[in-house]
């Protein structure tokens, strides 16, 4: 839910990232074939390709559907502008918790608890969730979501304040897992801090690096471009760090932090 696109958890009122969006294909075009050329086998060659490509994406995204609660957290959000993860990002949030047994995690961004409740799915039964977010009534509401889930009320740690004021005060190398999903131009600080909480062997998760949307504001066009760009390469470059980019929604960027003890 992070906030730097339009409708983000912060309070932005642009667009509504509300709804099950198809994934998206990255692929490059062959300098030797220019778009609209198509390929050898007749121009539409390339368009059908995207078809194809597209409607395997539909399929992969509608293999789950979202149970009742998280389908009326997503109907909040959308009313209220808050920009909730997509329904595939849920899904892989709830398998990443799992399969990582992360039974201490951190959460930078809350909106209204549906990638919280999301996350407690995947943790075990004895994991703690901290989750950071500058608008307390909003957390307010997140942890009633997160009871009618039926989580208990010690399964989750509010911390009102923005990552900057929050993340320093929190234990190096103590945690799991970190979902980074708050202010989009704070996305390269709020990786670096969230290096310094990983245990060796946890993960980092980054929501919607691959993001396309439009903003009227040139200046914060090239702001959110910028951090994205700066997050991606970060991660990338970082030899710490094992990557992989999950093509869902507007893109879900994971590394985990390699364990060079046994090295």
């Amino acid at each position: 839910m992070a906030t730097g696109r339009p409708g983000g958890r912060d309070g932005g009122r642009g667009g509504v990232r509300g709804t099950s969006r198809p994934l998206r294909a990255v692929r490059k075009p062959e300098a030797s074939a220019p778009v609209g050329a198509g390929g050898p086998d007749g121009p539409d060659e390339s368009e059908a390709a995207a078809r194809a490509r597209t409607r395997v994406a539909e399929r992969a995204e509608a293999f789950l559907v979202e149970d009742e609660l998280l389908a009326g957290l997503r109907e909040r959000c959308t009313a209220e502008g808050v920009v909730p993860v997509a329904p595939a990002t849920a899904a892989a949030l709830t398998f990443l918790a799992a399969s990582t047994r992360a039974r201490a995690v951190v959460e930078i961004g809350t909106g209204l608890g549906l990638s919280t409740v999301a996350l407690l799915r995947g943790m075990p039964a004895d994991g703690l969730l901290t989750s950071i977010d500058p608008d307390g009534e909003r957390q307010v509401r997140a942890r009633a979501a997160c009871a009618e889930a039926g989580f208990a009320p010690g399964r989750v740690r509010m911390i009102k304040g923005t990552s900057r004021q929050v993340l320093p005060k929190l234990s190096d190398a103590g945690y799991d897992l970190v979902l980074v999903d708050g202010v989009t131009t704070e996305f390269p600080r709020d990786l670096e801090a969230s290096l310094r909480l990983l245990r060796p062997g946890g993960v980092v998760v980054v929501d919607d690096v691959l993001w396309q949307g439009r903003l009227a504001d040139p200046v914060r066009r090239e702001a959110v471009a910028g951090a994205l760009r700066e997050t991606v390469r970060r991660v990338r470059e970082d030899e710490r760090l094992v990557p992989l980019v999950l093509p869902i929604a507007e893109g879900l960027l994971c590394a985990t932090l390699r364990d060079t003890s046994a090295s």
